[in-house]
């Protein structure tokens, strides 16, 4: 039985996971999971990730969630070469700093931009605040100074001389606000080098096929049935658009934001146990 790839090249982490088996030669069977008409939320895909998330893998009866948890299997199971997870311990401390940092700030604030600038005006037809957009932005900004700063440095690649998981990683998520519509690499020499650099060691057609959707996202956004997001809509208004900095927070607000998180803990509980620690709780 071949291993299968539950994927939306839509997705950041979707594409680090695609780009990394074709590069490697692994096979497998691309199983599309499309997220803008709410198949995640399908009984079949379930059974595969109770997370409702991609990307996801069932290699036989083994299922994996959680993009840095299979790159991690396929570069264990299929020996690939190793610069992509180096053997010394210090560069590969460099490439696990990377991809410990990025969840909290390329992830998310590049993520953040793709649905400001997108898909909340041109797809929910909702308004965002210029000071939202702009707070955004500098956030970003912040990130990317960071990324050159602190994890390039005058360096060719992330963890040194070779393209490792950290530039992949990297790569995909610094994409999505361009998706939007935003030049990243604008201004920005050393950025756009090594953009050049990791492009080239990828492939330039591989890489361009992984991109293909997300640099298409501004003509796909016209054409997508918002109704399907509906039940997504409240969930992304409500962390990107919250109307509450510098006021008390609505009891009816937390009491929603707490649901969510419960919700979120639920997934940890093996069936038929009690929920002990509740979002209440995580405080202090």
């Amino acid at each position: 039985m071949p291993l299968e790839i539950y994927l939306d090249l839509f997705s950041q982490p979707c594409r680090s996971v695609y780009i990394f088996a074709k590069k490697n030669n692994i096979p497998f069977e691309f199983k599309k999971i499309t997220l803008f008409e709410g198949e995640q939320y399908g009984e079949e895909f379930g059974k595969i990730n109770i997370l409702r998330k991609v990307p996801a893998i069932k290699d036989g009866d083994f299922t994996l969630a959680e993009s840095i948890a299979i790159l991690l299997y396929l570069v264990e199971k299929y020996g690939t070469p190793e610069h992509w997870f180096p053997t010394d311990l210090q560069t590969r401390a460099r490439v696990m700093e990377y991809l410990s940092w990025q969840h909290g700030a390329i992830r998310i604030h590049g993520s953040k931009i793709f649905w400001l600038k997108l898909m909340i005006p041109k797809v929910f037809g909702t308004e965002v605040p210029k000071e939202k957009m702009d707070s955004a932005m500098e956030e970003l900004n912040g990130s990317l100074q960071l990324l050159e700063e602190k994890f390039l440095q005058d360096k060719p690649f992330i963890a040194g001389q070779k393209i490792s998981l950290a530039d992949l990683v990297a790569i995909v998520e610094i994409m999505q606000p361009v998706g939007a519509g935003l030049d990243v690499f604008k201004d920005r020499p050393k950025l756009n080098a090594w953009r050049d650099r990791v492009r080239a060691e990828i492939g330039n057609d591989l890489f361009d096929e992984a991109h293909q959707n997300i640099l298409g996202a501004q003509d796909m956004a016209k054409y997508v049935d918002s109704s399907k997001l509906e039940k997504l809509k409240p969930r992304i208004l409500k962390l990107m658009i919250p109307k509450v900095f510098g006021k008390e927070v609505p009891k009816e607000k937390m009491d929603s934001v707490l649901q969510d998180v419960n919700g979120s803990l639920q997934l940890l509980v093996p069936p038929g146990q009690a929920l002990h620690c509740r979002a209440e709780n995580l405080t202090g």
